[in-house]
């Protein structure tokens, strides 16, 4: 059954008292942990990514895992690859995740952990999408392998892996990427190709709202510098980023899918969440909006409370537009 469309915001979310305290003390130790560390934009990239693919970093070991395998898109751009994560439950609908890291970091196969869990409670395949990163490929090049992606997943050279129609998610920049694939797709005319979208903790726009310009130093896994960074990985040149094809706060938002968004109030990315979900119903498109009290960025890759109702919360909303 689809939940009640009906968007709310229950101020109660936001106050220190509604934190639990197993995520106190989680959000206590984490930064902890990350006050003697360099942050990612004091660390040369490459190392950054060396690290995260050995398995060294603050993040649990989430993939590569069996069970998922990469296939090829023919004739799209390097690196061209999916990486598929099967379901079974004979669905014509494909789930397209695209994973986050400020368009700079992460790899899909990082994700196996939690798109198995994703396509193991709701039958459905997902599919993670490798695209370029920034700094050595700017924008739009992202989007572009986005939309390959969707495009190719929706045609008969996919195969078994052809969708009628996708659900598309992902996780900060990845809820980024998600978003303005689903604008594009909306102006191709192929809006109704995509049956909803799971749009996490995103950034949607890139001149930073109040609560990412505002946050300051304070390491709590973002910082102000280090989303300055990314963005200036992503846009070099600062001449797109006030453009709605970049910043999708900003764009005409008619006529588009269903959404989740989810957010913790922990987050810097706080103000992205509030205001897109706010426009999107505004522009008369259905939206739900899931607030975890405490809630860091991408606290949903820990073992927590909240994490467990997050990913709850992804499953039911998937499984509601299959």
């Amino acid at each position: 059954m689809i939940s009640d469309p009906t968007l709310t915001i229950d101020p109660h979310l936001f106050t220190d008292a509604a934190i639990s305290p197993q995520t106190r003390a989680f959000n206590e130790d984490l930064e902890r942990m990350l006050a003697p560390l360099p942050a990612a934009h004091e660390v040369p990239v490459h190392e950054t990514r060396a690290a995260r693919d050995a398995g060294r970093s603050i993040w649990p070991p989430a993939g590569p895992l069996e069970g998922s395998h990469f296939v090829e898109i023919p004739g799209a751009p390097e690196p061209g690859t999916l990486r598929v994560s099967p379901g079974q439950g004979g669905y014509d609908t494909v789930y397209l995740h695209i994973h986050g890291g400020g368009w700079t970091l992460g790899r899909p196969e990082h994700f196996d952990k939690h798109n198995q869990a994703l396509a193991a409670a709701t039958g459905v395949t997902v599919a993670s999408v490798t695209y370029r990163l920034a700094p050595e490929h700017a924008w739009p090049l992202q989007r572009e392998d986005c939309l390959a992606a969707a495009q190719w997943l929706l045609s008969p050279a996919a195969g078994n892996l052809r969708a009628k129609r996708l659900i598309v998610g992902g996780e900060s920049a990845g809820a980024h990427l998600a978003a303005s694939l689903a604008l594009g797709l909306r102006n191709m005319q192929r809006g109704d190709a995509v049956a909803g979208l799971v749009l996490n903790y995103g950034v949607f726009d890139l001149t930073m709202t109040p609560s990412m310009a505002n946050w300051g130093d304070r390491k709590l896994i973002l910082s102000t510098p280090t989303v300055a960074w990314f963005i200036d990985n992503v846009d070099p040149g600062a001449d797109q980023r006030q453009g709605d094809a970049l910043s999708p706060l900003k764009a005409p938002l008619h006529d588009l899918p269903p959404a989740l968004f989810q957010v913790g109030t922990a987050d810097p990315l706080l103000d992205d969440t509030l205001m897109m979900a706010s426009r999107w119903a505004g522009a008369g498109n259905r939206a739900e909006l899931a607030v975890y009290p405490g809630g860091v960025h991408a606290f949903d890759a820990f073992d927590l409370e909240i994490s467990r109702a997050f990913h709850a919360r992804t499953a039911a909303f998937v499984k509601a537009y299959l």
